[in-house]
C-alpha cells in the first residue's frame, strides 16, 4: 500500500527536525508523540530525558516551535497542489519541484504563476491574442518588432471577460506584448530564487530625511544620511529604521550596491538585469528585436520584479529583527526572574516620591503585610526627621532587616534618607537595597493586586510589590504583564502575539526550574506550573483556604478539575515543605518514589537520613537502578536531588553599592568608576543603572577587552558590575560606559590623584 501524503508530510517533518536539532529520528517522532498528547515542555525536559536524548527546555522549545512552522508549511504545500490541480495545469517537473520546495518562499514563488490575482495588462494582452507575438519576439530576434506587430492589429471586441478595446496600431500591440514577457520573467521561480540571493548579498538599504522637521527630534538624527548591506545591518537599527518610516521620518529605500558605487548608465544593465537577460537568452547584438527586449528586461526589472523583491526583502528582514528582539527580550526577562532572592526576611518596601510622598510598607517573611504608611521626607513638605522616626519605630516593632527602595522618581532622596537612618541608628543591623520598580504601578491597578489588597490604597499597593520583589523576585513578578517589567528592546515593534507567547514560555520555564511551594503560592505564580492554568490554580487555592494546608502531593488530586494527566505534569515542580513525605518537598516525581525506596530498603537507611548524606549516596550505583520505565538520566536525575533536595537554582543575593555624591547625570565625571546594575542586555551592548536616574550604555565594544559576538555572554540583567564612565551627553541624557579592564583600572588610577571623585 502506497504511503499516504499525510505520512509522507509528517515523515520529512521528522527528517528535518532531526537534522535540524541534531537529534535522532527517533526521538523526535517519540518527542512529537509527547507533545501531541499534550506533555508540557518543563515536565517533558525534566521527567522524559531517556525518550528525548535529555533535550533541555529551551530545545524542547525550538522543536515545538518548528513543529507547528513545518506543519503549517506542509498544510500550504498541500493547498497549492490541490489548487493547481484544480486548474489542470499540474505537471510531473511542477509537481517534482513543489514537492523539493524547502522554504515558504520557494514554494510561493512556484506558485506565482498560478495564483489568482486581479486583471493584469498581461491578461489583458492574453486575452487579445499577443502571446505569439512576445514569443516569436524572444525566440527571434532577427525579426522586426513593427513588422510582426501589424499581423496582430485588431478591432475591439468583447468576450466573457468583458470589453476589449482591440488592437489600433503597432506600438500597442508591442506594449502588450511586452506586458506579456514582464510578467513571465516576473513569475519565473529559478531566476526569483537567483536574484533574490544576489540581493541578500548586494542589497543596500538607504534611509533618507522623509520631510522637514517643525521640532528638533533627535531620535533618528543617525539615519538622516543612511546606508548599509542589508546583510549587516543588527536588528536593532533594522527596528530603530523601520519605526523612523513608520513615523513619516524617515524614508527608506533597497538599492544595488553597484548603484551607490556608480552613476546610473541607462544604456548598461545592472547586474540584476543581465541575470534576466541571461536567463532568456537576451543579447543586444543589434538585431531588430534587440533594444526592444533590452527595454522588456529593464522595465520588468524595474516595474515588477524589484518593488517585488524589495518588499519580501524588507519583510523578512523585518521578521529577523522582531525575532532577535523577541530573543533579547526573553534572555533579558529569564535572568531578571531568576535573580537570587534575598529570602523570607521582614522587609519595608519603599515606593519614593517628592510631593505624594514615600509610600511604605512592612511585609513579613512570607510576603504578608503587616502595616502600611506614608511619609513625606523630601520637599514640598520637608519632614526629614519625622520620617526617620517613624521608619525606626516600624522597624523597632516589627524586626525588620531590609528595607527595598524602589528605583523611580526621588530615589536617590530616598536612599540619602535611609542611610542616615541606619548612621543614626546602628543597632538596627539593617541593610537597604534599590530595587527596580518597573512594571510596580501595573501591578498596583490591575485586577490580581485588587484581589490580593482588597482594602488598600492603589498607591500603596506598589510599596509592596517593591518589597515582595526583593524578597524574591520571581514570585512577584510573575504577577505583572512581562511586557511592563522594562527589560525589552522595542518590543512595541514587534509581533505581539510571538512575543506573549515567548514570554510566557519564559516565564513558565522559569517558574517550574524553581518549584512551587503549593501552600504558600498565589494564583498567579501557580498557573504557571506545568500543566496547570488559571482556572485550576483558582480550584487550589479555594481548595487550600477551605481545607487548610496540603500535606502531601497525592491530596492535589481531589482538587476540582485536577486529574490524573494534570497530577502527572505538575506535581514535580509542586513543593509541600514539612508534609508527611520529605519526597514531597524535592524534585524528585511521585511516580519515582517506588524506585527511591527500592534504594532505602537496599541502603537501609530512611529518607531523612539519605537526604543530603554525600557518602550514601556516591555509593549507589546508577546503573543497577535502571529499568524499562527509568533510564540512567532519571537515576541520576533523583540521586542529584536527594543530595540536595528542593535545591533553588538561582544563585547567592547580592546588591550594587552607589557611589555617595552621585545622584543625577551632573554629578558625573569622566573617568569615575562605579558599581551599579544590568537593567536591560541589548544585541548592542548593555544599559547599567548606576545610580543617576538615567542608565548608561556600555557598548558591545565596551564590554570585555576580548571581541564580544553577544552581550549575553558576558552581562545579564539583575548582574552587579563595575564601570567606568567614559562621556556624558547631558543634553541626550547619554552616559557612556565601559567595563574593560583597563578603563577601569586607567580610571581608578586617575580617580585617586583627582578633586573630582
Amino acid at each position: 500500500m502506497p504511503p499516504t501524503t499525510e505520512s509522507v508530510s509528517t515523515q520529512r517533518i521528522e527528517q528535518r527536525l532531526s537534522k535540524e536539532i541534531a537529534v535522532n529520528q527517533s526521538r523526535i517522532r517519540s518527542t512529537i508523540q509527547l507533545l501531541d498528547d499534550g506533555a508540557t515542555i518543563p515536565f517533558i525536559a525534566r521527567y522524559r530525558k531517556e525518550i528525548t536524548g535529555g533535550l533541555d527546555a529551551d530545545q524542547l522549545r525550538l522543536l515545538e516551535t518548528r513543529l507547528n512552522a513545518l506543519r503549517e508549511f506542509e498544510k500550504r504545500r498541500e493547498s497549492i497542489i490541490a489548487a493547481i490541480e484544480k486548474q489542470n495545469k499540474m505537471t510531473p517537473a511542477l509537481r517534482n519541484a513543489l514537492m523539493d520546495a524547502d522554504n515558504s518562499t520557494t514554494l510561493e514563488d512556484l506558485y506565482l504563476p498560478y495564483r489568482k490575482k486581479r486583471r493584469t495588462k498581461a491578461q489583458m494582452a492574453h486575452e487579445t491574442g499577443l502571446e505569439p507575438l512576445a514569443n516569436r519576439l524572444l525566440r527571434h530576434p532577427e525579426l522586426q518588432p513593427h513588422t510582426e506587430a501589424t499581423q496582430f492589429l485588431r478591432k475591439p471586441f468583447s468576450t466573457e471577460a468583458g470589453d476589449h478595446p482591440g488592437i489600433a496600431d503597432t506600438s500597442q500591440a508591442l506594449e502588450g506584448a511586452q506586458q506579456i514577457l514582464m510578467e513571465h520573467f516576473a513569475e519565473h521561480a529559478p531566476l526569483l530564487q537567483q536574484l533574490r540571493e544576489y540581493l541578500h548579498r548586494h542589497a543596500v538599504l538607504t534611509a533618507r530625511v522623509a520631510r522637514v522637521q517643525q521640532t528638533v527630534d533627535t531620535r533618528f538624527t543617525d539615519y538622516h544620511q543612511y546606508a548599509e548591506a542589508i546583510g549587516k545591518i543588527p536588528s536593532h537599527r533594522v527596528l530603530a529604521l523601520l519605526r523612523g518610516a513608520r513615523e513619516s521620518v524617515l524614508k527608506l529605500k533597497l538599492c544595488l550596491d553597484s548603484d551607490l558605487e556608480h552613476t546610473a548608465d541607462n544604456s548598461v544593465l545592472n547586474p540584476c538585469e543581465s541575470m534576466i537577460a541571461r536567463q532568456f537568452k537576451i543579447d543586444d547584438r543589434k538585431r531588430p528585436a534587440d533594444a526592444w527586449l533590452i527595454d522588456t528586461v529593464r522595465a520588468s526589472w524595474r516595474n515588477k520584479i524589484f518593488t517585488h523583491l524589495e518588499s519580501v526583502l524588507l519583510n523578512q528582514l523585518q521578521q529577523q529583527a522582531e525575532t532577535s528582539a523577541i530573543e533579547v527580550f526573553a534572555q533579558n526577562l529569564k535572568a531578571l526572574l531568576l535573580a537570587p532572592p534575598a529570602g523570607p526576611h521582614i522587609t519595608i518596601g519603599l515606593d519614593p516620591g517628592l510631593r505624594t510622598g514615600v509610600k511604605t510598607a512592612v511585609v513579613d517573611a512570607t510576603g504578608k503585610v503587616l502595616t502600611t504608611v506614608t511619609i513625606y521626607p523630601h520637599p514640598p513638605h520637608n519632614q526629614r526627621d519625622k520620617s526617620v522616626e517613624t521608619l525606626k519605630k516600624l522597624i523597632e516593632q516589627y524586626h525588620v532587616s531590609l528595607i527595598a527602595i524602589g528605583n523611580g522618581t526621588a530615589s536617590r532622596e530616598t536612599d540619602q534618607l535611609v542611610k542616615q537612618l541606619i548612621k543614626q541608628y546602628p543597632q538596627l543591623k539593617l541593610k537597604s537595597i534599590m530595587v527596580s520598580e518597573a512594571g510596580a504601578s501595573v501591578y498596583s491597578a490591575s485586577p490580581l493586586a485588587s484581589e490580593e489588597l482588597a482594602e488598600m490604597d492603589v498607591s500603596l499597593r506598589g510599596a509592596v510589590s517593591i518589597a515582595r520583589r526583593l524578597q524574591d523576585p520571581l514570585s512577584e513578578l510573575v504577577k505583572i504583564d512581562p511586557k511592563s517589567i522594562g527589560v525589552g528592546q522595542y518590543q512595541h515593534d514587534v509581533n505581539q502575539k510571538q512575543l506573549a507567547q515567548t514570554l510566557d514560555a519564559v516565564v513558565e520555564d522559569c517558574v517550574n526550574a524553581v518549584g512551587v511551594d503549593v501552600n504558600t503560592a498565589s494564583p498567579a505564580l501557580l498557573r504557571y506550573v506545568a500543566g496547570l492554568n488559571s482556572r485550576i490554580a483558582g480550584n487550589i487555592i479555594d481548595y487550600r483556604n477551605s481545607t487548610g494546608i496540603f500535606q502531601q502531593r497525592g491530596e492535589l488530586l481531589n482538587v476540582p478539575g485536577l486529574g490524573e494527566k494534570t497530577y502527572e505534569q505538575a506535581a514535580g515542580f509542586l513543593r509541600i515543605y514539612s508534609g508527611l513525605n520529605p519526597l514531597d518537598a524535592s524534585a524528585v516525581h511521585p511516580e519515582s518514589y517506588p524506585l527511591v525506596e527500592k534504594i532505602l530498603a537496599d541502603l537501609k537507611l530512611d529518607i531523612t537520613a539519605l537526604a543530603g548524606n554525600h557518602a550514601a549516596l556516591t555509593s549507589v550505583r546508577p546503573e543497577h537502578y535502571t529499568n524499562t520505565q527509568f533510564g540512567l538520566p532519571t537515576v541520576k536525575d533523583i540521586l542529584q536531588e536527594l543530595e540536595k533536595p528542593g535545591r533553588d537554582p538561582r544563585a547567592t543575593f547580592a546588591t550594587a553599592t552607589f557611589k555617595d555624591g552621585v545622584e543625577s547625570i551632573r554629578d558625573l565625571r569622566a573617568g569615575m568608576v562605579l558599581e551599579g546594575v544590568v537593567t536591560n542586555v541589548t544585541a548592542f551592548g548593555a544599559f547599567v543603572d548606576i545610580g543617576v536616574h538615567q542608565d548608561g550604555l556600555v557598548h558591545i565594544s565596551m564590554l570585555a577587552d576580548s571581541y564580544v559576538k553577544d552581550p549575553h555572554t558576558i552581562v545579564k540583567a539583575g548582574q552587579v558590575v563595575k564601570v567606568a564612565v567614559i562621556d556624558i551627553d547631558e543634553k541626550r541624557k547619554r552616559i557612556t560606559l565601559s567595563m574593560k579592564a583597563k578603563d577601569r583600572h586607567q580610571s581608578s588610577a586617575n580617580s585617586t590623584n583627582s578633586d573630582n571623585y
